[in-house]
Order: C-alpha cells, then structure tokens, then sequence
C-alpha cells in the first residue's frame, strides 16, 4: 500500500512538471528552471503561437473576401430590386389604363399580385396572356429569378463568413494562451537575466523610432536583383525597432509575414498575406543563389518568414520580445527560400 501511494505520488509530481512550462496556456513556471530553460521554453510558446498566428492571418484574408462577397452580392440584389420596383411600376401605369378602359388584363395582374413568385410559376398562364404585356411580365419574372439567385449566393457567403469568424475567434484564443503563457514564464526572470538572453516581455510596446545597432547595411552586401527588391529591403531597414504585434501589417508594427506584405507593398509587388501562400508567390532559390530581397522561410511548417539582406543576414520581425531587427539566418531552422521580382 505505501508502495503504490509513492508511486501515484510520484506520477503527480511528473505530471506537474510536464505542464509546469505553460505549453498548455494555463501553466505556471516551474521555480527550478534555469534562465536557459526558460528562454528555451519561451521560444517554443512564441513558435507556437506564430503557427497559431499565420493560421490566424489565413482566416482573416479569408473572411475579408467573403465578407466582399457578400458586401458585392448585397449591391447587386439592391440594384436588380430596384430595376424591379421600376418595372412593376410601369405594369401599374398600364394596369391604371387598362381599368379606365374597363380590364385588366391578366399578365399585368400576375406581374402585380402580392405573390408573384407563385402567381409566376405557372407558366402556361403567362403564355395564354398572348398580348403585349408578355415581354414586360416575362421581364419581371427573370428579375425576380436573379434576385433569388443572388440572395441564395449571399447566404451562401454569409455561412463561409461566419465559419471564419468562429475559425479566428479559435486561433485568437491559441495566440493569447500562448503569449500569456510566455509572460509569466519571462516574469519569473530577473531584469538582468532577461537582458542577458535578449527578451523582455515588454519589447512589444516599444517605441517604433528605436533602431536595432545592427541596422547598417554592410558595404559589402551583394546587390539586389532589381529596383523593387532593392525598395523593399530599404523599407524593412526603416522599420527596424518596429514592435512585433500578431496580425498587424504595418506602418507601425508587424508581425513576420505583416513585414513581408508591407516592404514589397511599398516597392509596388502584391505579396499574400501568410507565409504558406509567400513561398509559393515567387520563383524559389537555393541557399546559395540568395540576394537582398529574397525571402527566407523557417522551420518545417514554414510558419516564419525575414527579407534576406546580404552577408547571411535578414531583417525579420521576431516575437512580442523583440522588435523588427537584423539577425542571422542561422537562428531558426531554415526551410528555403523566394524570389517574388
């Protein structure tokens, strides 16, 4: 008996040290950990939470165009309405006349009765109407044809548009639990040992007009392959000491992929907005081949991206621990690499 109860104690204490790191959002720090261990298990939750956030980016592109869509659709169905009630305004007109002369004739009581969706689905009655008024009746029976269609689309797109905002809603919950977790890893850190690894929890409210020390460009950089490629590195060098913020494309904070967009947007070129959908947007390059301008791509999932600037350099925008800076290839896994111009 005293046995098994060591044992299930023993379980528990390892249970607890397996969530103690926070990777489940929730965790707390285990006191033991070591500045290193720390920042080693930092780094997991904001790649993590980078994953979480170019899935974010994804959806919202998403939900922007269907919510376009739908906005298009919506203009569309006022329009042919409009075009409608003209229409059957001008059946009144002739309906006015008819009455005067004493009838009315049928085609123009199908275009005007209260139902006209189910007065018009006899088609046999509006083809012994056999008078004028045909072409005018048939008019408004497609019209009315055309709005159903669009209202059906855009119910249509009002469904994907919902599905997306529940997708957000759901990565936006992953981002945060993810974040707070790496802050209250960080928290347990002194000032001088935060400093000593390079984090802070508070780099992501930090003014945009600091610049990163290893912002020069160095003289001896390789050239980059064109005007625009060149424009956009010049933009990313502007934006060094720009706060890291999840979702944002700028002008005065980003994150990863919100920096690539915005330094080729800047030189004239159409980036997507995820890097999953970056890497395919360009012609890809080995190691070897890159120049300034390309676009360097890590780890296995591709779920991080930098603007390459020569001398095995790149301009990338981090974590919410750091801001927009300068930094080595070499660190994080590297994935490959695109030309876009």
């Amino acid at each position: 008996m005293g046995g098994g109860k060591a044992r299930t104690a023993a379980t528990i204490a390892l249970a607890g040290a397996a969530t103690a790191t926070g990777f489940d959002g929730t965790g707390h720090a285990d006191p033991q950990l070591t500045p290193g261990q720390v920042k080693a298990d930092v780094d997991k939750l904001y790649q993590q939470a980078e994953v979480a956030t170019e899935k974010y980016n994804g959806a919202k592109e998403k939900a922007e165009a269907a919510g376009q869509r739908l906005k298009g659709l919506q203009d569309q169905a006022a329009r042919k309405e409009e075009r409608l009630n003209s229409s059957r305004e001008a059946l009144g007109s002739v309906a006015a006349a008819q009455y005067r002369a004493g009838g009315l004739d049928p085609a123009v009581r199908l275009a005007l009765s209260d139902d006209p969706d189910r007065y018009l689905e006899n088609a046999e009655f509006v083809e012994r109407a056999g008078n004028r008024q045909h072409a005018a009746v048939a008019g408004v029976r497609r019209q009315l044809r055309e709005i159903e269609q669009l209202r059906g689309a855009a119910h249509i797109e009002l469904t994907s548009l919902r599905s997306r905002q529940t997708e957000l809603e759901r990565h936006k919950k992953t981002i945060t639990g993810k974040l707070g977790s790496a802050r209250q890893l960080l928290s347990r850190l002194t000032p001088q040992e935060r400093s000593r690894l390079g984090v802070s929890p508070e780099r992501a409210s930090r003014s945009t007009g600091a610049r990163d020390t290893l912002a020069a460009p160095g003289s001896t950089s390789p050239q980059a392959p064109g005007s625009r490629a060149s424009a956009a590195v010049s933009y990313a060098y502007q934006k060094i000491g720009s706060p890291y913020v999840w979702g944002a494309t700028g002008p005065n904070a980003f994150d990863c992929s919100g920096l690539v967009q915005a330094a080729y947007r800047a030189a004239g070129v159409s980036l997507p907005r995820t890097t999953y959908s970056q890497i395919a947007a360009g012609r890809r390059v080995s190691r070897s081949e890159l120049l300034p301008g390309d676009l360097v791509f890590f780890y296995a999932g591709i779920s991080h991206v930098g603007i390459y600037v020569g001398n095995g350099r790149m301009i990338h925008a981090p974590n919410p621990s750091a801001p927009v800076r300068v930094a080595p290839l070499d660190e994080m896994p590297y994935a490959g690499a695109t030309r876009v111009v």
